[in-house]
This record gives structure tokens, sequence and C-alpha cells, in this order.
């Protein structure tokens, strides 16, 4: 194995041509073992990559193999002693970040705060009853969606966790929405979700299945939870409160806890309705395409009229 990671290493240190991007998300499960503090530190430092000095990027490949794989030197103390009984790691992932506030323009209530603030509480709640958790970011940082996804694939024993706010122009829209794409995410969206819409004042919207990237790309078991509309002034007003941010912590924690005893619920296939609308896309490309053939407009003044990528 470790001659594996050292010829590994070794092509990503003395190959010119690929990016510093591509280093670190190689990096990344190379860096995965148990408690190993480096790999938090490569997916925090992602962000930052094409900024990092290629002196700095080597050094950190290298750490990557000669850091030792030590789980005492991150897993807190309930971690070990619940270790044998379960060693599932839950993958966080508190959506948007940085430059990327989320939700709609001219939106008060920025959605990063809200699904950072509730993935921390989250993970204190889960790390209380024994569970290994990660976290795709800890702090206000923006983490593209590929980095997001490298992070849950590098824990084949995972589940990953996207925590996410709704938004919409239309104030009196509200509810609690779940999301999941693969077959074996269902009895994880279905418990997380019977458990939040019934701790949460808010209407049931129920279990989607639609392939936004995060759900689509990981190979572990995957959802993302749409914990109520910032839009609305009621579950605005709700999501502001420290309390209910703990108690959507809570419930999506029983969630994790109750996934394998949860039944499958029937859910809502929009997988459709994606596919649609990239197919529509593509038309009114095209249909653009042929305009601009027959018109002045300068050459690249089409280019800005794409399709907004809504995709988590």
């Amino acid at each position: 194995m470790a001659a594996v990671m050292l010829s590994e290493v070794k092509h990503l240190w003395f190959t010119p041509r690929i990016t510093n991007d591509q280093r670190l998300t190689r990096l990344l499960p190379l860096a995965r073992p148990r408690g190993l503090p480096l790999y938090v530190a490569a997916s925090r430092l992602a962000p930052f990559s094409a900024k990092l000095s290629m002196t700095f990027i080597r050094w950190l490949l290298a750490l990557a193999v000669t850091w030792p794989a030590c789980s005492a030197l991150s897993a807190p103390r309930a971690s070990r002693t619940a270790e044998s009984s379960d060693s599932l790691i839950v993958v966080i992932d508190a959506g948007h970040g940085g430059h990327d506030r989320g939700g709609i323009p001219g939106q008060r209530v920025a959605e990063k705060d809200m699904t950072l603030d509730v993935a921390q509480r989250l993970r204190n709640v889960l790390s209380a009853s024994g569970y290994r958790v990660v976290m795709t970011r800890d702090s206000d940082v923006f983490v593209p969606l590929p980095t997001r996804v490298a992070i849950a694939n590098s824990y084949r024993n995972g589940i990953f966790v996207c925590i996410h706010f709704n938004a919409t122009q239309r104030a009196g829209a509200g509810g609690i929405e779940t999301y999941f794409y693969s077959r074996d995410s269902l009895p994880l969206a279905s418990a997380i979700h019977n458990y939040v819409v019934g701790g949460a004042p808010s209407s049931n919207r129920g279990v989607r299945r639609r392939g936004y990237y995060v759900l689509r790309k990981t190979s572990i078991p995957a959802v993302l939870v749409e914990c109520g509309f910032l839009t609305n002034p009621t579950e605005a007003a709700y999501a502001q409160t420290a309390s209910y941010r703990e108690k959507l912590a809570e419930e999506i924690a029983a969630g994790v806890r109750g996934r394998n005893s949860a039944a499958s619920d029937s859910f809502i296939d929009q997988t459709k309705v994606a596919k649609s609308e990239r197919h529509s896309s593509k038309r009114s490309h095209k249909k653009s395409a042929r305009k601009k053939k027959s018109s002045s407009k300068p050459a690249g003044s089409e280019a800005r009229s794409g399709s907004i990528n809504r995709e988590a």
C-alpha cells in the first residue's frame, strides 16, 4: 500500500502539466487514513489551490505519505470508544460558502450562514453519539463541487449529508424536502426526512429523486436536505433562531441513527424533469446560435445567455 502511495505521489510531484486543483483532488484519497488531520487541512486548502506555490504543493504531497496515520491525533475520545459498535463515517456538507451566498438575488438571509451553522451543530450531536464526522467546510469558504464529492468518495464506509435551505420568488412557498439519487440512498433520505418533518413546523414537500451533482457523483449513500425556505418570512424567522437550528441538527442526527430501520417511503422522481430542462436548454442554445448567425451582434454576446447551473 505504501509503495502504491509513493508511486502516486511521485507521479503528482514530477508531472508539470497537472494543475494544483488536480494535485489536491488526487491527494485527498491518499491523505485519508483514519484520523489524519492533513486530510482536513488539504480539503480546506483546495479552494485556494490556484494561489499555492508549486513548492508548497510538493511539500503537502510528501507529507501525505510521511505523516503517521494515527487516529489518536484527531479522533475524539468518544469516537474511539464507539468505533467497535459503529464505524460509520458521516461526511457533512454545508451548502455554498465564501463568495457563494446561496439562495436567489436580493435574498436577505444568506443561505451559506444557515447551512454552516446547522452543519456544525449536526457534527457536535453526531460526535457526542460516537460517530466519526468529516466536514467538507468548517468556515466561510467556497469549496468546489468536485472537491466535496472527492471528500465523500474517499470514505467507503461513510454516508454523505448535504445541508441546504430553499428559496424562490414566491414568498408563500414553504416546506421541507429531501433529495437522493441512488437507490441505496433512499432509506437514509426517508429516515432523515421523516424526522425533520416530524420536528419542524413546516409542511412536508416529500422525498424526491433528482440528479444533483453531489448526489449523482458520490459513490456512497448521499442525501441533500432542504431545511425550509429562507424566502418564506415565517420559515426564515425560524431559521434565524439558534434553538430551531439546533432542533434541525438533532432531527437530522436522529435520521442518521435510524437509517437502517426506516421504511423507504414513496418518492417523487424528478430526474426526468432535470433531463427535460437540459434538453430545453440545448434547444434554446441552438435557436440562439441560429439567430446569432443572422444578427450583427458581437460574437461573444450570446455566451452569457446560458442557463444557470442550479446543481448543489
